[in-house]
């Protein structure tokens, strides 16, 4: 199973599907539990990581068996470095699981719709993706794996604070739902900045693509909650929906302004995007990334004649990542073997106006 992870650049979040995906790329609930008794992650010894991968184990096999969902159980160790940004690469676990650890693990189904890291911050982290504004379905899901876990583990809860995690900001619900979000004509009208810094007044943040700490590429912005005490599931999931979707309203207003106020300044930013990807020599992953997002930004708006699936542009997203693209041509590169190749990959793609 982790082959095909590692070797298709789809995932069930790259699916141009769901309401608003032109502009909601996906949608992601993040639970974090802890089993009890058992010393987090950062306090752990080496045993009592290793009692918490046994444990969790032993949980899948009896949900695989009892055909509730089909998962796959990998020890992050045995996986190769270069693998594990992969899977880094398409969003299935966080910069910090990707290091080395012996005590980690990783939980997959076969469409990675869910990806369970252990041994991370917390004992479990669930991870539920689904393409464009779908937080509802995804909890939906999330909440089917959790209760089908806890059936089998004991997790960590308090009758007053509820779920206990080695964050404080996650203590509750344990609930952090999230939408990466592609905002071009805000980041083009200088409005962004205004619009994501006001986000804390009302209790959610921005990051960059891959999470906390991260920049934002290719005007990518993922949206989530910041606390989860005292609020329930569907308050968060409700709260972060509406939030998104004035977002959303908010981007296309943009965008119709430039195409009244500034249409030639917007066909040509995007005409040259296209003629770079189908002719340039060199292309690094971020150069890529933000090229792609003038792409995206055409076809939504319909300003390229070629017929280009956006669900092509999602997969490219992940095309054009360093790790994904050695392991596309099987063998390892350096910087600017890796910047020829991936502008000669996306020479074609764009040649053939994105078709497979």
């Amino acid at each position: 199973m982790i082959k095909k992870v590692i070797t298709r650049a789809q995932s069930n979040w790259t699916k141009a599907e769901g309401p608003h995906h032109h502009i909601v790329i996906s949608s992601r609930i993040r639970l974090a539990r802890n089993l009890k008794k058992i010393a987090m992650p950062v306090f752990q010894k080496e045993s009592d990581g290793f009692s918490v991968l046994e444990k969790v184990k032993k949980a899948v096999e009896i949900i695989s068996r009892k055909g509730k969902e089909k998962l796959y159980v990998y020890q992050l160790q045995e996986i190769p470095p270069l693998e594990r940004q992969i899977l880094l690469e398409k969003h299935l676990i966080s910069p910090e699981h990707c290091e080395e650890g012996l005590n980690k693990g990783l939980i997959i189904n076969e469409n990675e719709a869910i990806s369970i890291m252990i041994n991370e911050e917390d004992h479990l982290r669930m991870q539920v993706f689904f393409p464009g504004l779908q937080l509802e379905k995804a909890w939906e899901l999330a909440n089917q794996l959790d209760d089908a876990l806890e059936n089998e583990l004991e997790f960590a809860f308090n009758s007053k604070m509820g779920y206990l995690t080695a964050c404080p900001t996650n203590v509750g619900t344990g609930l952090r739902a999230s939408v990466m979000l592609h905002l071009p004509a805000l980041s083009l009208t200088q409005q962004v900045g205004r619009v994501l810094s006001s986000l804390g007044q009302v209790g959610f943040t921005a990051r960059g693509l891959y999470g906390e700490g991260t920049e934002a590429i290719g005007n990518l912005y993922q949206i989530s909650n910041q606390i989860t005490l005292g609020q329930t599931e569907m308050d968060i999931i409700q709260n972060l929906a509406t939030l998104a979707l004035q977002i959303v309203e908010k981007e296309e207003n943009a965008r119709s302004w430039l195409l009244k106020e500034s249409p030639l300044r917007i066909k040509d930013r995007v005409g040259r995007a296209y003629g770079i990807m189908q002719n340039a020599a060199i292309l690094t992953s971020q150069e890529a990334l933000n090229y792609l997002s003038d792409v995206r930004m055409g076809v939504d708006l319909g300003l390229l004649k070629e017929e280009f699936p956006q669900d092509n542009l999602s997969e490219l997203m992940v095309l054009a990542q360093p790790a994904f693209i050695q392991k596309y041509m099987g063998k390892v590169m350096d910087a600017q073997e890796r910047d020829a190749v991936r502008a000669q990959l996306f020479n074609k793609k764009f040649q053939e106006g994105g078709k497979k």
